[in-house]
């Protein structure tokens, strides 16, 4: 079984226990009241949902990664063949909510606020990304096979994410958001974003050697 496979089948899975609908529900409500009103000038509107990506994009790889009991998940790991292309699929899952997401948050914000220039839609698109993708990794870190508790999952989960969203100097999120909010172009957000994706490739490295001792 591929990755793409394993990805088809645990979209399918969270889709129909409805795990995901929360975080996903969460950002629009984000996006509600941030762009209910007049929320200003782009792209400065997008660092406030952006910064709420972060931990519902770890919330989403969490519900994704934790989607089966642990013997269902060992016979999905069976049958891909190892944890590998397990959490590659998950990983995929993850990220594709996260591209949903920002879609809908900067599509949202262009609709609504004023000055939605390319390079502004390039800046949100990027800064969206680099949470979601970070929020992803941590995701991983804090789910099964790492954490087997939800409560522990989510409490990790949020701790990470207030000590490392608030320092505007850390990327990748920090870094990202602060240069969304100084409107610093499209090319200050290359390193975040190059950081965020090598965060996940770790984390997902750690998930499956993890998996593999267990």
């Amino acid at each position: 079984m591929t990755s793409f496979a394993v990805a088809r089948y645990l979209l399918s899975d969270v889709w129909r226990a409805q795990r995901v609908l929360i975080p996903i529900v969460a950002q629009l409500a984000v996006l509600a009241v941030l762009f209910g009103g007049d929320p200003g000038p782009l792209p400065a509107p997008w660092a406030a949902s952006s910064l709420a990506l972060y931990p519902v994009a770890t919330w989403l790889a969490v519900a994704v990664a934790n989607t089966e009991d642990p013997v269902q998940r060992s016979v999905t790991v069976a049958a891909a063949g190892g944890p590998g292309p397990v959490v590659r699929g998950t990983v995929l899952v993850a990220l594709a909510g996260v591209v949903l997401l920002t879609a809908l948050s900067v599509g949202a914000g262009s609709m609504v606020a004023r000055g939605a220039s390319a390079a502004h839609v390039v800046e949100g698109v990027l800064a969206h990304l680099a949470a979601g993708v970070t929020g992803t990794a941590v995701g991983l870190l804090v789910a099964r096979p790492l954490v087997a508790r939800i409560g522990w999952s989510l409490l990790i989960g949020l701790i990470v994410v207030l000590c490392t969203a608030v320092q505007p100097w850390l990327p990748p999120v920090g870094a990202a958001v602060a240069a969304l909010a100084d409107d610093r172009g499209p090319s200050a957000f290359l390193v975040p974003l190059a950081v965020a994706f090598l965060l996940v490739g770790a984390a997902s490295a750690v998930a499956v050697g993890v998996a593999r001792r267990r």
